[in-house]
């Protein structure tokens, strides 16, 4: 699929898709999307002073980057394993300087994460451990109760419904220990059913700029 570099309203940067008709972030604010749905409602929200974290959707690498600074910054251990079936040209995705939001250290972090091999445990920084993993969401075999925080970053449902689908949440929910979290950007009521079907004890919350709602989950 051929991407195009997009401006949103922070000022950040995404990836515009024809062919689904759909941004890889809200074009309301990039950064501001990933740091509330994600940093502040999933990866805070847990209190593990160690907490594991799977990502569904790597895409450009924006929620890893600043689940890396936030990291490294609270001193906190993190192992981060993300999974996408399209990875991104490493060309396009520099091009989003999302590591110059921040800083020069940040900058070499974000190509350190583009350059790491997948489908290898990479230790990123002191406080941060990488594992990219390049396969289908639909067939990938997870690892029972070893995740303390999800990120459900796949594009919108009618755009990736293959990935919305009940086995998968079944799935997502037996990879999580007790007391993870499942955060996720979107809110609508089939979802919600959904995931408390597979076990999460869901909660809507305020949405980002530009949406009125999005989803926390918990597993117990």
């Amino acid at each position: 699929m051929k991407h195009q570099i997009i401006s949103t309203a922070d000022g950040s940067k995404t990836l515009y898709v024809p062919e689904l008709n759909e941004q890889y972030h809200s074009v309301n604010g990039a950064l501001t999307e990933s740091e509330y749905v994600f940093l502040k409602n999933g990866y805070l929200h847990h209190q593990a002073n160690r907490v594991s974290v799977f990502e569904v959707g790597f895409g450009t690498g924006l929620n890893a980057l600043l689940t890396a600074l936030k990291a490294d910054e609270l001193k906190r251990h993190t192992t981060y394993t993300s999974i996408e079936k399209y990875p991104l040209e490493a060309r396009e995705v520099m091009e989003l300087e999302y590591g110059n939001l921040f800083s020069d250290s940040a900058s070499k972090l974000f190509e350190n994460l583009h350059t790491a091999p997948w489908n290898k445990k990479v230790k990123i920084s002191e406080f941060f451990t990488l594992q990219k993993i390049k396969a289908d969401l639909s067939t990938y075999q997870f690892e029972q109760k070893a995740y303390d925080v999800i990120y459900f970053d796949a594009f919108a449902p009618d755009k990736q419904p293959e990935l919305w689908k009940p086995e998968i949440f079944d799935r997502l929910a037996a990879a999580c220990r007790s007391g993870a979290t499942f955060v996720t950007y979107s809110a609508k009521g089939v979802i919600r059913r959904q995931l408390i079907a597979s076990g999460f004890e869901m909660e809507r919350l305020p949405g980002p700029p530009g949406k009125r709602q999005m989803l926390r989950g918990m597993r117990f």
